[in-house]
């Protein structure tokens, strides 16, 4: 029998941000100090431990966690043997996921994989870079860098290693993208003993389906109006127009007037100031905008 506590991870560093408010939107409130590496949920069956992202996958594999979020990188990075139960595409600054890519300086002779034989490479992912350059032949220096990994070249370093999002870090320090090595996601990781668990396995299972509601939830809203019966038509014809406009058909229901009906649909919260005066011109009454916590299909 589950002794019903659930030893979850939660990433420091980087995806600390961006996790903590997902979990909060997904209806879990976390509260972290400075101090501590224990952070406090409102749900007396997790226990969270914060540690750093890079080592999550070793502490998940060893069963000193029964889960936590980490990169697909780092999985990769630790050969740690994890088991995937979900993928969340979350990152530190977006909802997309996050490139490891070998960048030189701009004005570098080196133009492919190949000609980085016998260089000099800093990155954070050392593993992940040998196996990488294995595949092309080829056996260069590469080190571990502590940070400040884009500075390096070309005085330090040839090349580099180094995650990215939107290159504009690697653009302002005169670098230039070579190779992309991976392209890596967030992961919901487990192990075996816990998966085997009845109870931790839906323990799991209820927490990615609230934090897939609340990710699902991002970005869009809900429209309530009156309209009557013979501007129906209309009303929905706007909505039509407006792909992003509902998760299936609009809700209709109606009212004590008999002549009367209500609406209610999800859109995109970027429409909503192009199609509400639309609705409106086409007999929409009485609309209200409301914002959606979680959606869950």
């Amino acid at each position: 029998m589950s002794n019903s506590i659930l030893k979850l991870g939660l990433p420091a560093g980087s995806l600390e941000k961006a996790t903590l408010e997902l979990f909060g939107k997904a209806g879990y409130n976390i509260t972290t100090t400075s101090r501590s590496y224990y952070p406090t949920v409102d749900d007396p069956e997790i226990h969270c431990t914060q540690i750093r992202a890079q080592e999550m996958p070793r502490y998940v594999q060893d069963g000193l966690l029964d889960c936590g979020l980490t990169g697909l990188d780092w999985i990769q990075e630790n050969d740690a043997k994890v088991i995937s139960l979900a993928e969340l595409m979350y990152s530190k600054v977006s909802r997309r996921p996050v490139r490891w890519v070998l960048a030189v300086p701009t004005d570098s002779p080196i133009q492919h994989p190949k000609d980085l034989q016998g260089k000099r490479i800093a990155t954070e992912v050392v593993n992940l870079t040998r196996r990488w350059l294995a595949g092309f032949g080829v056996e260069a220096i590469v080190e571990f860098s502590w940070g400040a990994t884009e500075v390096k070249p070309p005085k330090l370093a040839d090349a580099i290693v180094e995650v990215t999002e939107t290159g504009s870090s690697l653009r302002a320090n005169n670098l230039r993208i070579v190779a992309e090595l991976l392209t890596s996601t967030t992961q919901f990781v487990t192990n075996a003993a816990a998966l085997a668990d009845p109870w931790k396995k839906r323990k799991m299972e209820d927490i990615i389906l609230m934090l897939r509601g609340a990710m699902a939830a991002e970005g869009k809203v809900g429209l309530k109006l009156n309209v009557r019966k013979s501007e129906m038509d209309r009303v929905l014809q706007v909505l039509k127009e407006h792909p992003k406009t509902s998760l299936n058909s609009p809700t209709v229901s109606q009212l004590t007037d008999p002549e009367w009906v209500a609406l209610e649909t999800i859109i995109d919260e970027d429409i909503v100031r192009q199609i509400m005066p639309q609705m409106y011109q086409a007999g929409a009454r009485g609309i209200v905008e409301y914002t959606i916590n979680k959606i869950i299909e």
